[in-house]
């Protein structure tokens, strides 16, 4: 299939071919390159038609994630605040057996907190204090992002659209409440095939999680969308993603919050 040039892109054509590069495996080259006015709100509008083809063809939103939540990755997108995109129930990483690298294009996994939540939450206007009044559990993730984009080279606009670079995501076995975590220095050890490479804190996101499930329940609430009791907020990586292949073993190991083991195979 040839890409489409500048002059016949629209939303609903990005969206298509993002599903598309997703289903085949296959990466492409940034929209943003033969679409320099693509801008936030349209790339956000993409994300929405992608979710309703996923919608359509039988899966289910669980919630949301975040992306972009560390002061370092902002600054290389030269932006200044995170971004939202969505879950469902079709990104849920089997528990049982190896990952497989052939369900993805160039999968790469890194440490998350999660939240589920026991209240709506709507904005804007919520503070992190109301944020986490919302709370219902606590638990460690992984999130493995699989950029349509070759070699994971993509503007802002690009990788909103892009439903933040999202692949699947597993949670961990123990669970937890506000009161029992302190979200802020829960920290996270990383092996890969058994050498520690990493290891943050709660803090990398955003200075404290709470900043950024607010600011997902703001962003959301600006277009008019309540986050709702019962769904699950990735709230945004710890450390760097770890690129996986064939043979790769992983353990991510949280202070309070159990661990998550995770192997590949073709």
């Amino acid at each position: 299939m040839s890409e489409t040039t500048q002059s016949t892109w629209t939303a609903e054509s990005v969206a298509a071919e993002l599903i598309r590069c997703e289903d085949e495996r296959v990466d492409r080259e940034s929209f943003s390159d033969d679409w320099p006015d693509l801008d936030v709100a349209t790339a956000y509008q993409i994300q929405d038609l992608t979710l309703a083809k996923r919608l359509a063809r039988g899966e289910q939103i669980v919630g949301v994630k975040l992306g972009l939540t560390s002061k370092a990755k902002q600054q290389t997108m030269n932006v200044d605040s995170p971004i939202v995109a969505w879950l469902t129930d079709g990104m849920v990483l089997p528990t049982e057996g190896p990952a497989k690298v052939s369900d993805f294009i160039h999968p790469r996994v890194e440490p998350e907190l999660v939240v589920t939540l026991k209240a709506d939450l709507r904005g804007p206007g919520v503070t992190p204090a109301q944020a986490l009044d919302a709370v219902g559990s606590v638990l460690a993730g992984v999130e493995v992002i699989d950029s349509r984009y070759r070699n994971f080279r993509f503007t802002h606009q690009d990788v909103v659209a892009d439903n933040a670079s999202s692949g699947a995501y597993v949670t961990g076995p123990v669970a937890k409440t506000v009161p029992e975590v302190d979200l802020a220095l829960e920290a996270v050890l990383v092996e890969v095939d058994g050498a520690v490479v990493d290891t943050a804190t709660g803090a990398a996101i955003m200075g404290h999680p709470a900043e950024a499930l607010a600011a997902a329940a703001n962003m959301l609430g600006a277009r008019g969308i309540t986050m709702e009791a019962g769904w699950v907020v990735l709230l945004g990586a710890m450390t760097d993603a770890v690129p996986v292949q064939a043979g790769t073993t992983l353990a991510f190991h949280y202070t309070n919050l159990g661990s998550i083991y995770l192997s590949w195979e073709d």
